[in-house]
């Protein structure tokens, strides 16, 4: 890696490339701009796409158009200020015609396509098929990520040098703490995918947006289901690779896991509508298609979180349950006593007034089923102001919970730096650990820093207070005299030995040759040499 030179801070395009474009600054704004420039690349890249749809764009003609105008502002600024400080950047700095050699680098040409059809179209006469090659041409800034993609693809080579391809592929699948940022660009990817085949899904059931998006509906749930296969079949092939199965069968112990179930059931329903839709009516197998939702619980540890607080708290959980259940069969029954005979059809039952009791003790009812009896009425007055707090024991209990358990994993992070800094220093397997952790918890790279700064200072005070107890007791001889007065005396002891082992010749020229300022120790030393010899 070339070693990083910071620009002069008295330049101004040395403050415009540290605060804007210096990956190595840390309080500047280089991975926001970064965020921002990625956000506009595929926001653009979209409104080009429903720019085909002639229903839309004639509609919004205008809105489309200052878009352009402003993503292709920003992107020229922005190509222009790279350009003007080139000359600080690692690769170009110290050599000839430096934002010359930048212009051609490959970056630097992929900035210039995203932007050239837009000035292209407005500076030369085109007819109206070029124009519309121009405007299918700025699809061309999806390459623009490439400024993010190709170094995350070269430090993930670096990271995996030496490993098998299987064992590349499990660290570009799953946080190993060698998968670099690599795998946090595909695990958005991912989620992007999901989160697009799903909004696909319920804007299919409206059917004016199906009949205006129907082809592009049926070519995002193609793509959607290649890019899930293709994860299914990498994520059962690189299941040997994970530390969870050690047994032979590692593939089929992980076909069996919760996550590739979910996997399975996110690209069997077009598998099934596409085989058996010939012989069946299948359609109701594309609401299914929103089990594709469940996938994201790979990207979250929210509901493992929630599943060990239920583990934890499950008796408070079931008693205050089971108090709600007590409470609403008890309403109920009270219900269908106080409002029968006056409402047969509404309370014909006890099952029917559980409903009544339910909407009643959850919210504010529905209006459907209600009382109309004075009895019937204030016992819905109580009921009410009676859920409140009822059904809010659960939500507490949980909310406190929750709370508490990211406390204890972050609490747990925390004692794993601990003992990887035992050592006084960590080495390559700890820091993997590390990083794979911290990616499952999902923690921000501050709060990271925060923890390893905090277990570095908790593990220095340990270490400051096991020296003071092994050099001995320190106590404050005025507050506990005979304490002190104790230990004097075994001090004494000790160097009475120290002085009979030693001799009184050797001792003597010991003192003389001591350059201290506590001339009181050592006035001891010499009474307690002269006492013992």
């Amino acid at each position: 890696m070339t070693e990083h030179a910071h620009p002069p801070k008295t330049s101004l395009l040395g403050l415009v490339y540290q605060w804007l474009f210096d990956p190595e600054f840390k309080h500047g704004f280089n991975h926001t701009v970064e965020r921002c420039i990625a956000f506009l690349i595929v926001a653009s890249v979209f409104a080009v796409l429903i720019e085909n749809t002639p229903e839309i764009y004639n509609s919004y003609a205008g809105w489309f158009h200052w878009f352009d105008v402003l993503t292709v502002g920003i992107f020229t600024v922005e190509y222009v200020m790279r350009v003007a400080t080139a000359h600080l950047h690692p690769d170009f700095a110290g050599k000839s015609m430096p934002r010359l050699r930048y212009a051609f680098s490959f970056y630097a040409l992929v900035d210039l396509i995203a932007i050239a059809p837009f000035y292209f179209a407005r500076f030369v006469d085109v007819d109206v098929e070029m124009l519309r090659v121009l405007r299918i041409m700025r699809l061309a800034r999806m390459f623009k990520l490439s400024r993010q993609i190709i170094p995350a693809w070269l430090e993930f080579q670096e990271l995996n040098q030496g490993r098998s391809f299987r064992a590349k592929v499990f660290a570009l699948l799953e946080p190993t703490g060698h998968s670099g940022r690599l795998h946090a660009y595909l695990d958005n990817f991912i989620v992007f995918w999901v989160a697009l085949s799903i909004f696909c899904v319920i804007f299919e059931s409206v059917a004016s947006m199906r009949a205006l998006f129907a082809v592009e509906f049926h070519v995002i749930d193609v793509m959607a289901f290649t890019l899930f296969t293709i994860e299914y079949i990498a994520r059962v092939y690189s299941a040997p690779e994970n530390p969870k199965y050690h047994n032979r069968m590692a593939r089929w112990a992980h076909i069996r896991s919760g996550p590739a179930i979910i996997d399975l059931l996110a690209i069997l329903p077009f598998v099934l509508e596409s085989l058996l839709s010939q012989h069946l009516d299948l359609r109701f197998l594309r609401v299914f298609r929103l089990v594709r939702m469940l996938k994201l619980t790979r990207y979250t540890s929210a509901l493992e979180t929630l599943y060990k607080v239920v583990q934890r708290e499950w008796q408070v959980i079931f008693a205050s349950v089971f108090v709600m259940m007590l409470l609403v069969v008890l309403t109920a029954s009270l219900g269908f006593l106080l409002e029968h005979e006056a409402q047969p059809d509404k309370f014909e039952n006890i099952p029917q007034s559980i409903y009544w009791a339910i909407i009643t003790l959850a919210s504010v009812g529905y209006g459907d089923i209600s009382p109309i009896t004075p009895m019937g009425r204030a016992l819905t007055v109580v009921l009410a102001l009676v859920g409140i707090g009822i059904f809010a024991i659960p939500a507490g209990l949980l909310a406190s919970a929750f709370t508490d358990q990211l406390r204890i994993d972050r609490d747990a992070f925390k004692q794993r730096l601990m003992l990887a800094f035992e050592d006084g220093m960590l080495n390559g397997a700890e820091r993997e650990l590390i990083i794979a952790e911290a990616e499952r918890l999902h923690l921000s790279h501050e709060e990271v820093t925060r923890l390893t700064h905090e277990a570095r200072a908790e593990f220095a005070a340990k270490e400051a207070e096991d020296h003071t107890h092994a050099n001995g007791l320190v106590l404050d001889a005025k507050a506990h005299p005979a304490l002190a007065a104790a230990q004097f005396k075994l001090l004494v002891d000790q160097l009475s030995l120290i002085a009979q082992a030693t001799g009184e010749d050797s001792l003597r020229k010991s003192l003389a040759h001591i350059k201290t300022d506590h001339q009181a120790e050592l006035d001891v030393l010499a009474i307690v040499a002269k006492r013992h010899i």
